[in-house]
C-alpha cells in the first residue's frame, strides 16, 4: 500500500476549482501522454483504505462525505504511482474506502451514493479542463485499464476479465451496478455508470450555459 497521507496535506477544492487545474495542466499532460504515443487519459480509482485515509498515489481523491480533495496545489501532471505503466500523462482520480473489498462484498466501507456522485462530477470537471470526450477511450477504471480496454496494450492484462489484480470500481454495490460482472454490456459496469453519470452533470451543465 502507498504511503498515507495527513489531511493537512490535502486541499478540498470544488468542481469550478478542480475544472481549472485540469485547464492549467492540460498543456503539460497532453505533451507528457504524447511523448508515450498515447492521449491524455482519466483512471478511476479506489484506495482500498478507509473513508478520510488518504494516499500520495492519486491526483484527486473523494471523501466518504462527497468532499473533493487534492495534494497540496493540486499538481496534476505529477507522475504518481497509480495506474502500471500508464501514469506519464494522465491523472488518477480516487474513492477514499472500500478496504477488505472482494468481488462478492465490498466490505464495510462500501462507495457512498454522495462519493459516487462526487465522482462522477469530478471526472466531469476534469475532462471539460483537459478538453477530453468522456468515454472508455480516455477515462477508465483502474480495472478497465488494468485489462487494456482501451486498446492501449501499455502491460499484459491484470484486471477483472483476466488475472483480477485489480477491479477497482469495477461494481458499485448500487441498484445501477450491483455486482461484480467484468463481461456484462448492458451499461452496469462501474466505469459505464460513472461515465453515464459525469456524461449527464457535463450536459446539464452545459445545458445552463444556453
Amino acid at each position: 500500500m502507498s504511503a498515507v497521507l495527513p489531511a493537512s496535506a490535502m486541499r478540498r477544492v470544488t468542481c469550478a476549482e478542480l475544472r481549472e487545474l485540469a485547464a492549467a495542466y492540460r498543456p503539460a499532460l497532453c505533451y507528457a501522454a504524447a511523448r508515450c504515443g498515447r492521449e491524455t487519459k482519466l483512471y478511476l480509482h479506489w484506495t482500498a483504505g478507509h473513508y478520510g485515509q488518504f494516499f500520495a498515489d492519486y491526483h484527486v481523491q473523494v471523501d466518504a462525505d462527497g468532499g473533493i480533495y487534492v495534494i497540496g496545489d493540486g499538481v496534476l501532471d505529477d507522475v504518481l504511482a497509480a495506474t502500471y505503466l500508464r501514469n506519464s500523462g494522465s491523472v488518477s482520480i480516487a474513492l477514499l474506502g472500500c478496504v477488505g473489498a472482494t468481488t462478492d462484498d465490498l466490505g464495510s466501507e462500501p462507495p457512498t451514493a454522495a462519493q459516487i456522485e462526487a465522482l462522477a462530477q469530478a471526472v466531469t470537471a476534469v475532462a471539460d479542463g483537459l478538453w477530453l470526450t468522456i468515454d472508455k477511450e480516455r477515462i477508465l477504471t483502474h480495472g478497465e485499464a488494468a485489462d487494456n480496454e482501451d486498446g492501449v496494450h501499455a502491460h499484459a492484462p491484470y484486471g477483472p476479465r483476466s488475472t483480477c489484480e485489480r477491479w477497482d470500481l469495477e461494481y458499485l454495490g448500487t441498484e445501477e451496478c450491483p455486482v461484480f460482472r467484468p463481461w456484462a454490456t448492458d451499461g452496469t459496469r462501474g466505469g459505464d455508470v460513472i461515465r453515464g453519470k459525469a456524461q449527464f452533470y457535463r450536459m446539464h451543465r452545459e445545458a445552463g450555459k444556453s
